[in-house]
């Protein structure tokens, strides 16, 4: 994801859509890891990480969660509240049949101030608190990167202590050497696994010209959480479904990699809602 400010839209749900969307009830579904019609596995829970649809959600906060809600989405993440209080967002998930499991927060404030973050995190029902950007100087040299994962370790047992979990969001810097290493590979070898996971933007790590799977392999069970955007020529970013990354290949490494939540993004569609529906659709109807 880019940066958490909402910019500016129009909520307007297609026609098409509003009249086809449909909820998980209107369609068999099982968890991911479970048989699917037709002898594969698929994905259950489907959510989405609701920068994508920031410009709608500012001017119309309850209706696009209830248009996500009747496309079938049952879970969100967070970036940001939209000046509404936890309490307030909570109660309109409720009424829309949503839960909350994660939500993106800056690291200054979990580093300035973790209380406040992590009260805000249990009241909206969170399970995962994820840090989703690095300034500059907190990972430009391996010493940066070493305190960034003692912070994170620190922030990581303040979580835990609230029965919460800390997570980090990796884009594709985390893949530039920086001196001898790779700045994701200093933090998942640095910070502790009991502490601190991982959620993998599976757009960016390809971008950073890595395979997920082989840190999955090499770090098992430290996953949680994926963001899950395509790519398509160009390394343009699409709707899940139009591009080219391999999504059979990679969720049949769920259990290894540890996937509990898999999060839909789009930095910048052109239509938030008719993007996160072409890439629902796509997911729910995929077997692998």
């Amino acid at each position: 994801m880019g940066s958490l400010v909402a910019g500016l839209g129009a909520l307007a749900l297609p026609g098409a859509l509003a009249g086809c969307a449909k909820r998980p009830e209107d369609t068999e579904t099982r968890s991911a890891g479970g048989e699917g019609q037709g002898g594969g596995d698929r994905l259950d829970a489907i959510g989405v990480q609701l920068y994508t649809l920031r410009s709608l959600l500012t001017k119309d906060f309850e209706g696009t969660l209830a248009a996500l809600a009747r496309i079938g989405y049952r879970e969100v993440e967070f970036a940001g509240l939209y000046d509404r209080s936890p309490a307030d967002i909570r109660a309109i998930l409720e009424r829309e049949g949503l839960m909350a499991p994660a939500g993106h927060y800056p690291l200054e404030a979990l580093r300035d101030d973790p209380n406040r973050t992590l009260d805000t995190a249990a009241e909206l029902g969170h399970r995962y608190v994820v840090v989703a950007w690095l300034a500059e100087a907190d990972r430009n040299s391996a010493d940066a990167l070493r305190r960034t994962a003692e912070t994170f370790n620190r922030i990581g047992g303040a979580a835990a202590a609230r029965d919460l979990r800390f997570a980090y969001h990796n884009h594709d810097f985390e893949f530039r050497p920086v001196g001898n290493d790779l700045p994701f590979d200093v933090l998942l070898a640095e910070t502790d696994p009991g502490l601190v996971w991982y959620e993998m933007d599976l757009f960016w790590i390809r971008k950073g010209g890595k395979d997920p799977l082989d840190y999955f392999a090499r770090y098992p069970g430290r996953f949680p959480l994926v963001h899950v955007k395509d790519m398509a020529a160009g390394e343009k970013m699409v709707d899940v479904g139009a591009g080219a990354i391999d999504w059979p290949r990679i969720f049949a490494r769920r259990e290894q990699a540890g996937i509990e939540h898999y999060f839909v993004e789009h930095d910048e569609p052109a239509d938030p809602l008719a993007s996160v529906a072409a890439s629902f659709n796509y997911l729910r109807g995929l077997r692998f």
